[in-house]
């Protein structure tokens, strides 16, 4: 079964300052919310996906990682002593255990289970109960790159269409970009996480479509060809650099581009990774 794009952790050090970043950029970010172990998020919820805005909270208690154990919290701390960016892909899920089990038929790498659940709140104000269950995997080849499948156990609680609602009519998540040395590296890897055996190889790096979005993995020279921009050079192994959005109006996501610094490079608009905590956004 191919799994698809369900959301993207984007580490920062501030949640405030990069929440009110993306804002900037004419997202609709949803309130405040903790997990039990102190990281904090806000969300921008898109089509059947989602960005996850983190911070480590005051006072957090984050347990460390130990043979067999990731640890989400201490991943996203020691993520950010390199900087803010994005952190981890994540995949949907239907069933952890079977996601277990799929990986370890692919020779991926295994660790415990981990559930949470948390309160979130809904546009009208409401709390409502919201259940997930992770399943963690690592590219022994990209290991400053998280990776894990999320089982949303009450997605009538967690999806709202209001919050899917953006004033820069951006309504999907269409794809997202890494950067590696060698992309070729990171294929057998990628296949075995989302379960699409299909992939395609060029000059350019890897790609392969999921259920619900792209995955790119591009060469240095070949992301900045393509998007203007310095591939990112402070982590080694497969780095997530850019996001790729489809909005209903282009025009309208340009107003809030050009705010930011945005620039038009070919068809497509471009926002740095300087403006928005160490992710680019890419716009067609």
């Amino acid at each position: 079964m191919i799994k698809g794009i369900d959301h993207i952790v984007l580490a920062a050090n501030s949640l405030k300052d990069a929440a009110g970043q993306w804002e900037q950029l004419g997202f609709k970010v949803t309130p405040y919310a903790r997990h039990p172990w102190g990281t904090e998020n806000r969300l921008v919820q898109l089509n059947g996906s989602f960005l996850e805005i983190l911070a480590i909270g005051e006072d957090a208690e984050l347990t460390e990682s130990s043979e067999g154990v990731f640890s989400f919290g201490a991943f996203n701390r020691d993520f950010l002593l390199k900087g803010e960016g994005a952190s981890m892909l994540v995949l949907d899920s239907t069933s952890a255990k079977d996601d277990r089990a799929i990986f370890k038929a692919a020779g991926l790498a295994e660790f415990a289970p981990f559930s949470f659940e948390r309160i979130a709140v809904s546009p009208e104000g409401e709390e409502r109960q919201v259940a997930f269950d992770l399943t963690f995997t690592q590219d022994p080849l990209g290991v400053e790159t998280g990776f894990f499948t999320c089982h949303n156990k009450f997605p009538e609680n967690f999806w709202k269409a209001d919050y899917q609602s953006h004033p820069n009519s951006v309504t999907d998540l269409s794809e997202i970009i890494f950067v590696a040395d060698d992309p070729a590296d990171h294929h057998e890897f990628l296949k075995g996480f989302s379960g699409q055996r299909m992939a395609r190889l060029s000059s350019l790096g890897v790609e392969m479509e999921t259920s619900r979005g792209l995955i790119r993995v591009l060469s240095p020279s070949a992301y900045e060809s393509l998007y203007g921009l310095k591939a990112l050079s402070a982590r080694s192994g497969l780095r997530l650099a850019a996001l790729g959005f489809k909005a209903k109006d282009r025009n309208k996501f340009a107003e809030y581009a050009r705010k930011l610094g945005g620039t038009q490079y070919g068809a497509q608009w471009v926002v740095g990774p300087d403006k928005l905590a160490g992710v680019a956004v890419i716009c067609s």
